[in-house]
């Protein structure tokens, strides 16, 4: 609040500046005014923060550091000349280091810093663009970097610790570095080095991150368009998703089969210095151990990067949120998430309706975060990673108290996953005194596009993804379904096949490879599989065959992901996942850019079901002739599109509406999104795609608050999923 003194004119003047040249990072929401009895006001005067429950608090992102910082930083007569912690009210820390709202040092992990009169000085002066900022802090009275060895011990750097640092990495060693969020590992852009960090941390494929100097830097190893570039340099600064430029020096594991890189510009003045000396880029990526959240204490990061990092580049400043890097790309035109993170949360994301009753999603199982709506906004949080262990369910708990303390929010309705097993849904099943409704999977996935979206009527959803838990118990995945927040029905799914081996199906594509020739070409499949998969034993391929073709109970699925994943190890692209999704996208990476017509295989459209059984002999038929597997990759993308595009007509005519809405994390694929886009544009349909939260997992939490509160508001009774079945 602000009272402002003067002459009418003025204060009218003041108002309008205030509405078109606000500070740089200003969030202005809504301006409310009225007349106050003249004080007589003679200086400008700042009054520490009341709490008194009337308000809900803003809790600003984390921001990247500002020009006017970096200068200082790289100016050795200023007095902040090399002095890693550097900020001002432009940029710096916020949500990763605060402890409870308003939002004051005393409340953040800068309270165990006492200013120096320098700092203080200029955290009181109005025209000083410290002016209270919060975390501003120099040599003098700051937090400060130290070294450890690999057991967690002290070394006494002589000649600095960036110095150690540009020694030991040139040599290839491995440092984890405590960064805003939580440690990364660093290591040199050298093959060698990266093979060695991925033998320590058991990731043997997954893409790694790359953190360069400047944009000119990124420009040496990637094809950059202007809105990427204005991504890399926002405030947020995520890593971004760019080609890789033809013959640039990166070593082929940081991506392995893959033609893209993840890079990121500093985001703090410690990752300017960090890139100040002999190479101009290194590989940073997130510390975590597989499965668990980034770690973010000295303690839990000594003990759980024991045997992988060499060196700690650690400081004395705590680390409240755990927060990992957000990562975007530009797909379609649009800005995509991958995964909404730092930088980002927890800025609401605007809704179309006002909620009269605060609803929480719980979220996923894996990507997992939470959602609560309150009002006309929605609260995500930070990726949260995957849930079933201990250490991420008190992850989850942790920043789920932090929110509803931040925002003084008190969810009385909570929507889950439907999915019986889920340790988040079971935990949500246990919350005491709130409403609790399950929510079908694609069904969040449609709703959370829709509320991103600003739209509440019907619309038709084209909900494309590896796993979630259908209806009818089967692993659903290639949904064309109608509907709106209250509930939908299923048109058209992808054709039942097996799920050959459950889980290992899903971490072996050659399975469901195998799954889909039995379901296309019965006893010939076989002897087609043995030449196929020659590295697998004759007796494995046979016991998968019988388990397919067998009379037992079988798991039927309709999964996109699947499909993706049996037609990248028919044409050898990949024949394990090792990381999710890593079929699906090494495929698509074959796909060329060129955007021509559409050149599908057959497939059919039946009663309610979408059958690509017809395109196996004929890929494989191209596959016998030798054909280019680019090709044969881009046929297979063009029939996925083809067959979306005819489903989703059709069901648009039937159901009187133009809007279709886009989901699920196979809409990562760029060239699908593109095409489907285009595709449907020429039928004049009204196309909602993801910009604000991803597609994938991470924006289920969305949908799911989305579609409970509105169950609860209109008062839908059952909530049981056969009611929602076609």
């Amino acid at each position: 609040m602000a009272e402002i003194e003067g002459e009418n004119a003025e204060v009218d003047a003041f108002c309008r500046k205030l509405y078109t040249e606000p500070p740089k990072l200003a969030v202005i929401e809504q301006v409310n005014s009225r007349p106050l009895p003249l004080r007589g006001y003679e200086s400008l005067e700042i009054v520490h923060s009341r709490p008194d429950g009337t308000t809900r608090a803003f809790v600003p992102p984390d921001v990247a550091t500002c020009g006017e910082c970096l200068r200082e930083v790289r100016d050795p007569d200023d007095r902040h000349y090399l002095y890693p912690f550097t900020n001002c009210t432009h940029c710096g820390p916020r949500f990763t280091i605060i402890f409870d709202v308003p939002y004051d040092r005393p409340r953040t992990a800068m309270a165990g810093f006492t200013p120096c009169s320098s700092c203080q000085a200029e955290y009181n002066d109005p025209s000083h663009r410290r002016f209270h900022a919060q975390p501003v802090a120099c040599p003098d009275c700051g937090p400060r970097i130290s070294v450890l060895d690999k057991n967690g011990r002290p070394i006494t750097v002589k000649k600095g610790w960036q110095n150690f640092f540009f020694h030991r990495m040139c040599q290839g060693k491995i440092f984890a570095v405590k960064g805003l969020g939580g440690y990364h590992l660093a290591c040199l852009l050298d093959e060698e080095v990266v093979a060695e960090l991925r033998r320590r941390k058991k990731r043997p494929c997954k893409p790694l991150a790359v953190m360069c100097a400047s944009l000119e830097t990124v420009e040496r190893l990637c094809v950059l368009t202007s809105p990427e570039a204005e991504l890399l340099q926002s405030p947020a600064a995520p890593i971004v998703l760019l080609p890789l430029k033809k013959g640039a020096l990166v070593p082929r594991n940081i991506s392995p089969g893959l033609m893209t890189l993840g890079v990121m510009l500093p985001y703090t003045p410690f990752h300017h210095l960090l890139l100040r000396g002999p190479f101009s880029a290194m590989v940073l990526t997130s510390a975590n151990p597989t499965d668990l959240p980034i770690l973010k204490d000295d303690a839990e990061a000594i003990q759980g990067l024991r045997g992988i990092a060499d060196y700690f580049l650690v400081h004395d400043r705590p680390i409240v949120q755990r927060c990992d890097d957000s990562v975007v790309r530009v797909a379609a035109g649009d800005v995509q998430f991958y995964r909404r993170s730092r930088g980002y949360v927890p800025k609401p994301v605007d809704l179309a309706f006002e909620a009269a009753e605060v609803a929480l999603g719980a979220g996923a199982e894996m990507k997992s975060t939470f959602c609560l709506i309150s009002g006309r906004q929605a609260i995500m949080s930070q990726h949260l990673g995957e849930m079933g262990t201990v250490e991420s369910a008190r992850f989850y708990s942790e920043s789920l108290g932090h929110f509803l303390r931040f925002f003084k929010l008190q969810p009385g309705i909570v929507g889950y996953d439907a999915h019986p097993d889920f340790h988040v849904s079971a935990w949500a099943r246990e919350l005491p005194q709130v409403v609790k409704i399950p929510v079908q999977h694609h069904h969040a996935h449609f709703a959370s596009c829709l509320a991103e979206n600003g739209y509440g009527g019907r619309a038709v959803g084209a909900i494309l993804d590896g796993t979630g838990y259908g209806s009818d118990g089967a692993v659903w995945g290639f949904e064309v379904i109608s509907g709106d927040f209250l509930n939908f029905q299923r048109h058209y799914h992808q054709r039942y096949v097996h799920l050959s081996g459950g889980e290992s199906g899903i971490r072996w594509p050659w399975r469901m490879a195998l799954s889909y020739l039995y379901s296309s070409m019965a006893e010939k499949a076989l002897p087609l599989a043995r030449g196929l998969f020659p590295e697998r034993a004759a007796w494995e391929l046979k016991a998968v065959a019988r388990e397919i073709s067998g009379p037992l109970q079988w798991l039927p699925t309709s999964s996109c992901g699947r499909l993706f994943d049996a037609v990248s190890a028919l044409l050898g692209v990949c024949r394990e996942n090792t990381y999710e999704g890593q079929a699906a996208m090494e495929l698509s990476e074959l796909v060329p850019d060129d955007a021509g017509p559409l050149d599908p295989y057959p497939f059919c459209l039946g009663d309610n079901e979408i059958d690509f059984l017809p395109m196996f002999p004929a890929l494989l038929r191209d596959l016998k002739k030798g054909r280019d597997k680019k090709l044969i990759a881009r046929r297979f993308h063009d029939t996925v599109a083809g067959a979306v595009t005819e489903a989703v007509a059709l069901v648009c005519r039937s159901e009187r509406t133009d809007t279709v809405a886009l989901s699920g994390g196979t809409w990562h694929n760029a060239y699908l999104l593109a095409t489907v886009k285009r595709e449907l544009g020429k039928r004049e349909l009204n196309v909602l795609t993801h910009r604000h939260v991803p597609p994938n997992d991470g924006g289920l939490s969305l949908g799911q608050a989305a579609v409970a509160y509105w169950r609860w508001k209109e008062n839908v009774p059952g909530h049981t999923y056969a009611d929602y079945q076609s």
